[in-house]
């Protein structure tokens, strides 16, 4: 049990919590406007319908905040990562090129997102280095669209729990003999509990080495490219901005990668682990799959590509 809280370590204990991903909107009397993402959002009381938020004191809209009369809770959808990498990022107008329409107290309001909340401004509290803001629901929109998530560093996306059979069962044998042969013929169903199988033997191997899997990812994408950006980096595994600095300084801290200006680079004992990394899977992949012909494993490699 850790006592002593080092900054990092506890945003990465943090981020074993899995959220969704928000940019918060709002617009002062003035038109002055305002965008940032969150993962802070949660729901509060039914009645009144309150939701809240936080926001660090030190950011540059927080009075934007204070001013405006409401602000809106945009849920992105599983697609709209390039979306909430903007408004991540510090930007002069973060409304230029971005396509929205005004809400309740002109709170911008995102398209083609999972869902929107328009808020009235209801209390501020304190909360340490943030500010919490709770709003009252006076408006909404569900599309239903998968949503995006954030989990460990990275983006994440929802996949339905397959669930399990329960120790205990009431059920009739007929019943269950019914439902195994609807289970065993529904290949979406299988393929989901395939993944959480495999995932079951590797992934303590990957941990095993010390990397968190979105760390793992950097090296191994770092070992095929040689150098990359550090914009094309966080496009190509995924990742918010401030979680990539984050997992780039530990990189650093270890002696794995380089940073020179926007530039990545592996160092020699970077890529010395990055073909640890892909030893620990190729083995994986070998005590599954070794068991199966080549024209067999050409005929899932055919439907994995068609699928």
């Amino acid at each position: 049990m850790s006592t002593e809280f080092d900054p990092r370590d506890f945003r990465r204990a943090l981020g074993n919590f899995a959220t969704g991903v928000t940019v918060i909107t709002a617009c002062t009397p003035e038109g002055v406007q305002t965008g940032v993402t969150a993962n802070s959002f949660n729901s509060v009381s039914l009645e009144p319908p309150l939701v809240l938020w936080s926001i660090m004191k030190n950011s540059g809209s927080v009075e934007v905040f204070d001013n405006a009369s409401h602000f809106a809770v945009n849920i992105l959808a599983a697609d709209q990562i390039p979306v909430s990498n903007h408004f991540a990022r510090p930007s002069d107008d973060k409304f230029a090129d971005i396509e929205y329409e005004k809400g309740l107290g002109d709170a911008p309001l995102l398209p083609d997102c999972s869902a929107r909340f328009q808020c009235e401004s209801y209390q501020k509290l304190d909360g340490g280095d943030h500010w919490i803001l709770v709003g009252k629901v006076v408006a909404y929109d569900d599309y239903g669209r998968a949503p995006l998530l954030y989990h460990g560093g990275a983006y994440s996306a929802v996949i339905p729990h397959a669930g399990a059979k329960p120790k205990d069962s009431e059920a009739t044998d007929a019943g269950q003999e019914k439902n195994d042969k609807r289970l065993a013929s529904n290949l979406y169903y299988q393929m989901l509990q395939a993944v959480k199988r495999y995932q079951s033997g590797y992934q303590p191997l990957q941990l095993a080495t010390g990397l968190r899997t979105i760390e793992a990812r950097m090296l191994l994408t770092l070992n095929d490219f040689g150098s990359l950006a550090t914009q094309d980096l966080e496009e190509r595994i995924g990742m918010p901005d401030n979680d990539l600095h984050g997992a780039v300084e530990t990189l650093c801290r270890k002696g794995w990668l380089t940073q020179q200006g926007g530039q990545l680079s592996l160092t020699s004992a970077g890529a010395e682990q990055a073909e640890t990394l892909w030893r620990v899977a190729s083995e994986r992949q070998d005590e599954v799959f070794g068991q199966f012909s080549e024209e067999e494993l050409a005929t899932f490699r055919k439907v994995l590509e068609a699928v």
